[in-house]
This record gives structure tokens, sequence and C-alpha cells, in this order.
């Protein structure tokens, strides 16, 4: 038997499979880890089986052999091993960095092992009476009191019993335990343990009764179940109830013996999804995302790779969890950009999942209130099933909003970070005894700090951007790098005491809300205050449980969140992302301004928000103002038309990275000029459909102390188009060099 293996080096050279004898009484599959000699020095190497042959590989060369095989199962399914194919084609990227995607990092190079606990039970056919009589000297006094305990302990459970369970309940017992060992009286032995994620446990909740129209999406996704599958919008206003037409399709789903796995865009979001599908799956869940330990990573994979759980829950990574029988996948919130992976291979989760369902022939729910632009497009086109909640459950209201434009404010005096309407809202909600969300985009205490004397504005040194001051820390920090300084009491550059600090974040919106109301608990969520593992679940349950009234925080709390005693949300800044250097930042403003206006009123008392907004007008404030989504959808998809922006083009953009300027951007330009006409020759007769080609320094021109040039190309979406993105990946692959970071089609940011 031979084994088709690629070794785990992540490199183009050696991005094929080379050819290893299976040795005698070896047992190999395809998808299994091994370690086979590599190279002149026959260098013991990773490498994963990608296939088996009984027939000799045609070479008269010595075929070296497996060494050995490091797990007992095979680590990928054959449809993971088929989806790295595919992304290797779709991302161009090499293959072992596709399939390094699938599983923990740690599995690689022995860096994880399973956990064993020490367990003691009552020996075998030991005489009770007996033993106990051991355990008494002749006047009945016990010899060894603590043994005794321990021996009783036991006796009473009935159960083997871990030796720091013991020792829970008896201080000290470790001692008395390998005395009753040796002895004869106790035997122990090692079990394999799985390493949970805090906030496992929760009581188990039954279903609710559905509205017509969620039970209507159930029926129409239970339809793409028994047909082969296909792709669903779930187009939801906030409040809907789409999560309860999530676990009621994946509870049809597991009754058919098939498995499910939910995306949710943020890890804030991932304790409070949990605890939902927990209470409603039990231990049937199991979770991934990067914020778990190695350990609980490896756990929880291994509890998906041995069919011990038939649903996973997770961020973007959670697509790969490695279920034989898939029968679900759930994006919910489909249209936030945290799904596009910022590192290669440079995936989009819900297109990766919409691979995986296809081979699978399983359905695929798209879930948002605000779908993107191109994602309702296809909807309304046919490409997808469009499934619509358009009523609150319970059909309570959407709640009103109330736009404030904060140019009056300054006019009448008021240069705070409040507006009269905000502070009033507050004032109301805090009086009632409910809560309130304050969100602005921007953490920190100011955007940027600055000299009033000559305009030195502090900018981080290895990165193209300003700093932002930290004042718990008395610093500024890159929120690209985290380079820090601290701030000196005069200017730099000109010597002048004139240090001045511009814009608002989330620390400076946390204290003025207690100069405001003293007294009242407010806790603060965005990066800086959830760093720590388990942070996210530590704040949104304290918040849950009433210990604070006020939720401060940046994109983190503006989506997905349900907190029934939220009455009030207030938008500190709504202009924060609508003038940035990108064709998506009104539909992202529209987004995040719904998204986070949809926390408000989710139970009985009804709910308000307040937009402060400099911009008032703009449409993707006063459409968000009337949660008008399809009015939205309908202005931008003309704006977009009329530009020729996506879904009726597409961009793509490479990438190139270097500490000499000069060298990086003549590679740049030359690269520029050569793919221009090689994208041309492709098209021919259509070349009029590359509507434009650019290269120059990218917006944000330094980053983490490299310089950054871009080569942006945009194409016309036609039947041509195919033949254009090969004539892309062809020329790329010849004229990489060593400056080439990245190509990326759509990239998901173009800064």
């Amino acid at each position: 038997m031979y084994a088709q293996v690629i070794v785990d080096i992540a490199h183009a050279q050696v991005d094929r499979l080379f050819s290893y004898a299976v040795p005698e009484g070896m047992e190999l599959a395809s998808g299994q880890h091994v370690l086979v000699p590599f190279g002149r020095g026959n260098k013991p190497t990773e490498g994963f089986v990608l296939g088996l042959a009984e027939e000799r590989p045609d070479t008269d060369a010595y075929i070296k052999p497996v060494a050995r095989a490091l797990e007992p199962y095979t680590i990928f399914t054959e449809e993971q091993l088929e989806l790295a194919r595919w992304m290797q084609a779709t991302y161009h990227c090499v293959l072992v960095d596709a399939l390094r995607l699938m599983i923990p990092a740690q599995l690689r190079g022995g860096g994880i092992a399973e956990k064993t606990v020490r367990t003691v039970q009552l020996a075998e056919g030991v005489d009770l009476d007996s033993a106990r009589a051991s355990l008494y000297k002749k006047d009945g006094l016990p010899k060894a009191p603590r043994q005794l305990a321990v021996f009783e302990l036991l006796l009473k459970k009935g159960a083997p019993m871990t030796v720091p369970d013991i020792a829970a309940f008896l201080p000290g017992a470790e001692g008395a335990v390998a005395a009753l060992i040796a002895k004869g009286i106790l035997t122990e032995e090692a079990s394999v343990t799985f390493r949970r994620p805090a906030g496992a446990a929760a009581e188990t909740a039954p279903p609710v009764t559905m509205t017509a129209e969620q039970q209507h999406a159930i029926d129409t996704v239970s339809q793409g179940m028994e047909s082969g599958g296909g792709v669903f919008l779930l187009h939801g206003v906030t409040g809907s109830g789409k999560t309860e037409v999530y676990m009621h399709c994946i509870q049809r789903c597991i009754e058919a013996g098939k498995q499910a796995i939910v995306l949710v865009p943020e890890i804030s979001l991932t304790p409070q999804t949990m605890g939902l599908f927990r209470a409603r799956f039990g231990e049937d869940v199991a979770v991934l995302h990067s914020r778990l330990s190695a350990g609980e990573r490896f756990d929880e994979w291994r509890r998906i790779r041995l069919g011990m759980v038939h649903v996973a829950v997770g961020a973007r990574s959670a697509v790969f969890a490695p279920f034989e029988r898939l029968g679900l996948i759930v994006v919910d919130e489909e249209h936030e950009p945290t799904y596009q992976s910022e590192q290669a291979p440079r995936y989009q989760a819900a297109e990766v999942a919409r691979k995986r369902c296809a081979m699978a022939k399983a359905p695929l729910i798209l879930g948002s209130a605000t779908p993107a632009i191109p994602t309702y497009y296809r909807a309304k086109n046919g490409a997808y099933t469009l499934i619509e909640l358009t009523e609150r459950v319970h059909k309570r209201p959407m709640p009103e909003i109330l736009l404030v434009d904060m140019r009056q404010e300054f006019l009448r005096g008021n240069t705070g970070i409040f507006s009269g309407a905000l502070y009033n809202a507050m004032g109301a909600c805090l009086k009632a005894k409910k809560q309130a969300i304050l969100f602005i985009n921007r953490r920190g205490y100011s955007t940027f700090v600055s000299c009033r004397g000559c305009g030195y504005v502090f900018q981080c040194p290895d990165c193209d951007i300003s700093m932002t001051y930290h004042r718990t820390e008395e610093c500024v920090k890159c929120h690209y790098c985290g380079h820090t300084e601290p701030v000196p009491v005069r200017c730099p550059n000109c010597g002048q005491p004139f240090i001045k600090y511009f814009g608002v974040g989330t620390q400076q919106v946390e204290e003025q809300l207690h100069e405001h109301f003293p007294g009242v608990t407010a806790l603060r969520m965005d990066m800086d205050s959830t760093r720590t593992k388990d942070a996210h679940e530590r704040l949104l349950s304290a918040f849950a449980r009433g210990e604070a009234q006020v939720l401060i925080g940046t994109q983190m709390v503006a989506k997905g969140l349900d907190f029934p005693d939220v009455t009030l949300v207030g938008v500190v800044a709504a202009d924060s992302t609508l003038y940035l250097p990108d064709y998506r930042s009104a539909e992202r403003t529209f987004q995040l301004l719904t998204q986070v206006a949809g926390r408000a009123g989710r139970d009985e008392s009804p709910g308000r928000v307040v937009i402060q907004t400099y911009s008032p007008g703009h449409p993707s404030i006063a459409f968000a103002r009337t949660h008008d989504y399809k009015g939205f959808y309908a202005y931008e998809l003309a704006q977009r038309r009329a530009a020729l922006f996506p879904p009726f083009s597409l961009f793509v953009r490479a990438l190139f990275t270097g500490n000499d300027e000069g060298s990086l951007q003549s590679d740049g330009v030359r690269f520029a000029r050569g793919l221009e006409e090689a994208v041309r020759r492709a098209l021919g007769a259509y070349e009029g459909e590359l509507l434009y080609l650019s290269a120059g320094p990218a917006p944000i021109y330094k980053k983490q102390g490299v310089y950054r040039f871009a080569v942006l190309l945009k194409l016309l979406r036609t039947g041509h188009t195919a033949t254009a993105l090969a004539a892309v990946y062809a020329y790329t692959d010849e004229h990489r060099g060593e400056r080439f970071a990245t190509l990326e089609i759509n990239p998901g940011d173009l800064l």
C-alpha cells in the first residue's frame, strides 16, 4: 500500500503530493495525520494522507516509508479534504494553508494532548466489612481518621471519584488515598476527560410557540433539507425571532440524524448564543472560537470529530467543524465584515459555508436584519430563496428613533458628549430602573492628540495613523500594532505646552456618564476591557443580572444581544463610519445603526433610540431612523449601479509590502502594467470590461513597520469575469516577487 502525502510545509515548491510506502502492519486512511521522512536529510516531518493506492508509483526511485500515524483516527473528513482543494483553487493558496484552518493549531507539532485525570474507587471484590475493620484499632478508634473518611466517602458515593474531588470534600486527603491504594482497598486508573469552556452548564429550555412567519420559515428550510439543500436568506427585523427559527431547523436536522453549524460574527455574541443553544440542546453543543484555551479548543474539536455532539457554535473558523453528517449551516448576521479572514488564506466564511452545504446537499441559512447588498440582490434575483420576518415577536413595536442634529446642539452652547435629548432620555430610563446601552464605535478616551500651537498630531511610528489617547493608562496607543507612548507635557515638535485631546472614545463616555449621573453603575465593553479570557461572558452576564444599568461599548454591543430590560439605546456619534474611503461606508453605517437600535424594546417595555449625528439628512441615517431596509437597499443599489460598484462589478487588490519605499513602488507599478496587459489580452474584444486599474500607496501607507502599496483592479461582472480572473491568477503566479503580499477578490476593506 502506498500513501499520497502532502507535507505540512506552507511553500509553493512542496505544494504537491509525495508517495510513501505504508509499512507492513500499519493501517492508514485518507485524512490521517502522519510523520514522514522528508528531504535529503530525511528530516521527520508532519504530513497529511490525502489518498491511498495499492499500485506502486511509476518511479525507479526508492520510496520512503511512513514513520508512524500521529493519531489513531483521521483528523480530516473526506468532505474537508475536498473543501480544502476547493479553497486552494478559489483563494489561490497552498493546500496546506487550507488544511491548517480545519484543525486546532496545537494538534500540529504535538503541542497539545488529551487530558487525563486520576480516578479512584473501591477495589472490585473487596470485602467492605473487612476493609472497614482494618481501618480501626482494637479499642474501636480509627487507626487513620482521614483514610476512614475517604473510605466512607467513596462507599457513600458508590462511584469513582477524582482525587481533586475527594480533596475538595476532605482537604489534605491525597496521602490517605495513596495509603488505601497501597493496602488494596482502593484501585486507581487514569481516564480521559474533556476540558470544557466556562458556562457549559445550562438548564434545558423547551421550544417556544412560533408565529406564522416563523413557522413558514422553518417549513421552507425543512423542504430544503428534504430536497437537497439550497441557500435561504432569512431577512427578519431585529427582535423577530430569527434565533428561534435557527433552533427549530437544527432540531429537525438532528432528528434526521444530521449535524449543524451555527456561525456568529463576534466572539462577544458567543456566550449568549451558547447559553441559548445549551438551554435547548444541553451538552449536545460544542463551541469553537479563538478565545478558548488551547486545551479547550482541542477538546471541543475532538468532541465534534468523535461524533459526540450534533451542534457546533462559534465565530468564523467554526465553519470548518469536522462533522461527517452535515445537515445545516446557519450564518447569523451574514452581513458582518468579520466573516472575512484578514490572514491568508483570505477566505469568506459565508462563501465557504455555501460550498460546504452544496457538497453535503444541506441547506444554508443566511440570517440578518440588514443583509449585505450583494446578498439581498441575489435573493431578489432568485439565486437564493428569500424568507422574510416582518414583525417582532408578540407584535412588539419597533423602537422609536429620535435623530439629534449635533450642529444645532453646538449652536445652543452644548459642547458636551450628551445632547439634551439623550441626557433627558437617560434620566428617565435610570429613574424607571431600566437599562440603557450607549454605543460609540471608538475605544480609548480621545480619538487623537494634537498640539494647538503647531498642529502636530501624535502618529504611530510604525503605522500611518494617529494614535488614540487612553486616559486610564495615561498614554497614546496605536490600535493596529499596539505601539504605546506616554503623553508629554510639551509638544515634541515645537516644545510648546499646548497639547489638546480631540474626539470621543468609550472611556470618555464612561467618565461623562458618571459626571452627569453620579452613582450609576456602568460596564464598558471594548477591545481594552475584553482582552482576558472569558471577559465577554463575565461582562454580559453581569449586565444580564442587572449588576449595571448602563452598558457602554463599541460595535461589540451593536448586534445580536438580547437584554429584556434595555429600553434605551444612545448612539453617541453616528458619523464615525460614514465617510471612510470605502464604497460600503454608507451601507455599514445603516447596518450598524439599525442593529444597535434593535437592542432596545425587546420585551414588554417599549424601546427608544437617540441617534446623535452631524449628518441627519444622509440617506443611511434617514432610512435607519424609520427601520426601512428596503428603502435603503433601493437607494444604495441605484447608487452602485450608476457607479458600477459591486454587485455589478468586482474589485481585485494586489498588495505589496516592504521596507524600501522606492523598490516597493517600482515593483508595484511594474506589476500593475503587466497585469493590465494580461487582463486586456484575456478579455480580447471585451477589454472594456476592465473598468479601471490603479497603482499607488495604500490608504494606510504604513502598518506595523512596513510600507504598503496597492494595485486595485475593477472588473465589470459579466460572463467573461472568470476568464479575466484566471488571467489575474496566472500573471500573479508568475510575477509574485519578494515584496508581493496578498491577492484579494472583493477585499473586506480597502484601507
